[in-house]
């Protein structure tokens, strides 16, 4: 917003820079009838090198020009860039360069379109502004009370998705052991580029919703969370597919599938990329990185562990509420955070059973917890290894009780003469579903819990 304090001149001024780094939506109006200034230039050129992995929604409104001409510079935007060059020095002439990357830019972001006579300009205006307050009345989803280690992660995911480029439809998978914290990254970045998108849905527990509802609910959510439509009605998978795709192939939304476990799930729910339209972004979480690449899901984050640090910090909000702690607990924290080995769900349960307990009830409890494991810990983790068929189980626990941080080529030894040839695929099978890993050296290793 240009007020009385922002000197308007040729360049972006810092006052004016600070404003739109402060903003949350910024609609640029492009006109036939009107010819923009090097000012307006720099500042278009300002904002979409700016909004790279930001949370500014870019809005364009086009009235009465086609946004073709604006990508290869014709009509009356051609015109007015001939008119600059010839203002322009030579030394100026990358300026101008920069200019026609913006309107390139601009003219592939997704926005509003106006023709005299398809509408009254009044009803057109009016859908703009009922979407602005949608977007900036639109209350964000609960991420954690906690949020420790989770804006670098946040970052990292943003730059995978690529937002703010609308040539293409984006997935991207999460994935890790459970309990890792895939679902809170998720719904961080969903709330953080939430604003850049014409509807967004996110659907949570798909394993436990899917197994208790069926998918035809799922996709039904969908549905009424992207068109608004309560009443979709449809018998079958398939039918639902139909509606899905010829429902939003033309609009650009924001999806996230989270905690997917089944490969018909994501045929259900997202299917292909033309399914969604152009500038449109998924985002799937699974503990089974398998499902993904069936998928053909190319972009993939695997949530880490905490390290030391950002698990002590973890630790200590939760179970004291303040970072300071009396130093006598330092022994019990340390011991708890090796227990928990990086895993936040761990780390929460352990911190929110002792709030407010002494070190000698802590002892107690860290000792009871490596005798018999806490049930709300391991029932989360258990899901994993349910969802294996039973020679898988027992390559598991095998490994678990026997073989851990052993070289992978002597585990496979010893173990097929059991489970014979098969060894190969069931200990790739445990890798894909995070159950185990194979280090950098070579050897085979899973978390403690």
């Amino acid at each position: 917003m240009d007020d009385k304090q922002l000197q308007r001149g040729d360049e972006v001024t810092s006052a004016l820079e600070k404003a739109i780094q402060e903003s949350r939506i910024f609609i640029t109006v492009l006109s036939e009838n009107y010819a923009p200034s090097s000012f307006c230039l720099n500042e278009l050129a300002y904002i979409l090198k700016f909004i790279k992995g930001k949370g500014l929604l870019v809005l364009p409104v086009f009235h009465s020009v086609d946004p073709s001409d604006l990508r290869y510079q014709r009509g009356s935007i051609g015109e007015a860039l001939a008119n600059h060059e010839k203002k322009l020095s030579t030394n100026s002439m990358e300026k101008l360069e920069t200019w026609k990357i913006a309107l390139h830019q601009i003219s592939n972001i997704s926005g509003y379109h106006w023709k005299n006579g398809n509408d009254y300009e009044y009803e057109f205006i009016k859908k703009i502004v009922e979407m602005v307050l949608r977007k900036i009345n639109r209350a964000p989803l609960y991420v954690a009370d906690y949020p420790v280690g989770l804006e670098s992660q946040v970052l990292k995911v943003k730059l995978l998705l690529d937002v703010g480029y609308d040539e293409v439809v984006h997935m991207v998978g999460i994935h890790g052991i459970g309990g890792v914290g895939k679902t809170t990254l998720s719904v961080a970045v969903y709330n953080s580029i939430a604003d850049h998108f014409e509807a967004i849905c996110f659907l949570e527990n798909v394993r436990e919703a899917s197994n208790k509802h069926g998918l035809p609910h799922l996709q039904r959510n969908l549905l009424f969370e992207t068109v608004g439509e309560k009443e979709i009605k449809f018998t079958s998978v398939k039918q639902g597919i139909s509606i899905i795709q010829h429902r939003l192939e033309q609009k650009k939304i924001l999806l996230v599938v989270d905690d997917v476990n089944k490969q018909e799930q994501l045929q259900a729910i997202v299917g292909r990329p033309t399914w969604f339209g152009r500038g449109s972004r998924v985002i799937i979480t699974t503990r089974d990185k398998q499902l993904l690449a069936c998928h053909s899901v190319k972009r993939t984050y695997e949530v880490k562990e905490l390290n030391d640090h950002d698990a002590l910090q973890l630790l200590r909000w939760n179970a004291f509420k303040f970072e300071n702690v009396d130093p006598r607990y330092t022994y019990v924290l340390n011991r708890a955070v090796t227990y928990a080995s990086g895993l936040p769900l761990a780390l929460e349960v352990i911190g929110s059973n002792l709030l407010g307990k002494s070190t000698e009830q802590w002892i107690s409890t860290l000792n009871q917890y490596e005798r018999i494991p806490n049930k709300e810990i391991q029932e989360k983790l258990k899901v994993s290894y349910d969802a294996l068929e039973e020679d898988e189980q027992n390559v598991f626990l095998d490994i678990a009780c026997c073989f851990k941080k052993h070289d992978l080529a002597d585990v496979e030894e010893i173990l097929r003469a059991h489970h014979g040839h098969c060894i190969k695929h069931h200990i790739g099978v445990l890798v894909e579903k995070s159950l185990i890993k194979i280090s950098f050296d070579g050897k085979v290793t899973l978390h403690d819990l």
